[in-house]
């Protein structure tokens, strides 16, 4: 069995981030959200991984290599335009040759990973199996209506009135029966071509589509407000650790995870919350669910449920709360200090605050 993982896309959720980063590598809890999708790929037996790549390309590959450092052997494949997912398996159509696949939305995240999925689609080996989660806007996704009897009738990409709350989770599992599917289908109105129709033709031609509902926790993190969630949750499993260096004056509460090289002066920290290697964190608050990566300075602040991603620093700007900092950002104060503020930086950004 293979892995189909899509890690093209532009990201338009997440910007200003994405303007200079893939939204497959933006961390969660010091570590990009692509590496635990391969990880629970991986878990599952599955370590040969096709990863389709679009613009970002050079910068996934530098992240992930070859692949040896999960124990896979990864095969990069060239999506020139995002035209939809069921086009990323048109396009890997000769890497996938007839082995059943597990197709993986990079930019996904689900708690416990796949394995007994993976186990119970071997065993019972449908031509497709598709996840399905109760969601509040299921305009956002794509959508699954099942019949009295739990079958699936009917699928919609992000539908204008949908006719179920049922949402398909960005993981989907295919016999080879899928390749003929995708040359049937054509492009939708918004010039994709849709995995949802092509599941739909599976089902239109009595194919065997079977649906399995989540209870598991589940977020597409290509907003904001899920990415900080998914940190959230993470962070709730950190193990606690002092790898790094705490003065006296500091105080650690909870599970807090100094990595090495870090240094907390005069500081305190209230877990779940990780300090990255060489960071920092001098004369300050860091609250739960937040992470701060690898060499970034906080002096003089109060910073909770965010993420500040590498190079930043944050001197003197009073109270940070759900915020996400991109790479080699500055934030700093004035005299009056501020209430608090909620803040979605770019790379490379210079921000001066005011109350």
């Amino acid at each position: 069995m293979k892995a189909l993982v899509l890690a093209g896309g532009t990201g338009s959720r997440l910007r200003p981030i994405t303007h200079t980063s893939a939204k497959q590598l933006v961390p969660v809890a010091n570590k990009p959200v692509l590496f635990y999708g391969i990880e629970s790929l991986v878990a599952a037996g599955i370590t040969d991984i096709g990863i389709v790549t679009g613009d970002t390309a050079p910068e996934i590959e530098a992240a992930v290599g070859d692949g040896s450092a999960f124990g896979a052997r990864v095969t990069y494949l060239a999506q020139e335009q995002p035209l939809g997912l069921a086009h990323a398996v048109l396009i890997a159509r000769d890497w996938l040759g007839e082995d059943d696949f597990v197709m993986y939305l990079g930019d996904n995240f689900v708690v416990g990973g796949i394995t007994e999925l993976v186990d119970g689609f071997r065993t019972r080996r449908p031509d497709a199996q598709i996840l399905l989660t109760e969601v509040t806007d299921p305009t956002a996704f794509g959508v699954a209506e099942l019949d009295a009897d739990g079958r699936v009738v009917g699928l919609e990409e992000k539908p204008a009135a949908p006719r179920s709350d049922l949402a398909l989770v960005g993981v989907y599992l295919f016999s080879p029966a899928v390749h003929e599917a995708v040359r049937s289908i054509k492009p939708s109105a918004r010039g994709e071509l849709e995995i949802t129709d092509a599941i739909q033709w599976l089902v239109d031609e009595g194919r065997t589509v079977t649906p399995t509902m989540i209870s598991g926790y589940w977020k597409d993190t290509g907003n904001v407000t899920d990415m900080l969630e998914v940190n959230r949750s993470v962070l709730e499993r950190v193990e606690p650790a002092r790898l790094g260096t705490v003065d006296e004056s500091s105080e650690l509460v909870g599970r807090v995870r100094i990595e090495a090289g870090a240094r907390v002066v005069r500081s305190r920290i209230v877990g779940p919350a990780v300090i990255g290697r060489n960071s920092v964190i001098t004369d300050s608050y860091v609250g739960p669910s937040t992470s701060v990566d690898s060499d970034c300075a906080i002096t003089g602040s109060e910073l909770e449920f965010s993420i500040v991603l590498g190079g930043s620093r944050i001197e003197h700007a009073g109270r940070i709360d759900g915020s996400l900092i991109g790479r080699g950002v500055q934030v700093t104060g004035v005299q009056r200090a501020p209430r608090a503020h909620r803040l979605v930086l770019g790379d490379h950004s210079l921000a001066q605050l005011t109350a």
